[in-house]
């Protein structure tokens, strides 16, 4: 089975690469107590170092970052042939983004979103009264597989 990156590109170009052209990932959160919960959710990233989506702060894996910010994502393509999937393996600290930083992760939200043809979220509906939050993944570690299936680790740029 061939679950590994491309001879012809490094391990961050592939990794960049399946950023790039998928709109999912999976969010893996655990609860105070360890309890393990995992969620799909539309994001934008910045680089391979920041992971932005909006989510409303009850759901699960909201409440799940609110109590233990440890998390781990998985960017990958869900309608790859069985034996040619690759996947971006990521270990993160997550937390809603604060007042400060609002503005810069929704501007590379927004990004995202204008060039899918999506609405552009602006500042309005994240905070306040609003329904939703901006959260980020800040990447504590990157990974992809190689030939071998062996994790090969991606600088952080």
């Amino acid at each position: 089975m061939q679950t590994s990156i491309d001879a012809a590109e490094t391990p961050p170009e592939t990794a960049r690469r399946l950023i790039e052209q998928n709109d999912y990932l999976t969010l893996a959160t655990a609860d105070r107590d360890g309890r393990p919960w995992a969620s799909p959710v539309w994001f934008a990233a910045r680089d391979l170092a920041e992971f932005f989506w909006i989510s409303r702060p009850g759901r699960r894996h909201s409440r799940n970052i609110e109590g233990r910010s440890e998390v781990s994502l998985v960017v990958f393509d869900s309608t790859a042939p069985v034996g040619r999937a690759e996947a971006v393996y990521v270990e993160a600290v997550a937390r809603q983004v604060d007042d400060v930083d609002l503005a810069a992760g929704l501007a590379i939200y927004g990004a995202r979103s204008a060039a899918r043809g999506l609405s552009v979220w602006d500042e309005s509906a994240v905070r306040d009264d609003a329904p939703h939050r901006l959260y980020v993944a800040r990447a504590t570690a990157v990974f992809v597989l190689d030939e071998t299936e062996n994790r090969v680790s991606v600088a952080l740029t």
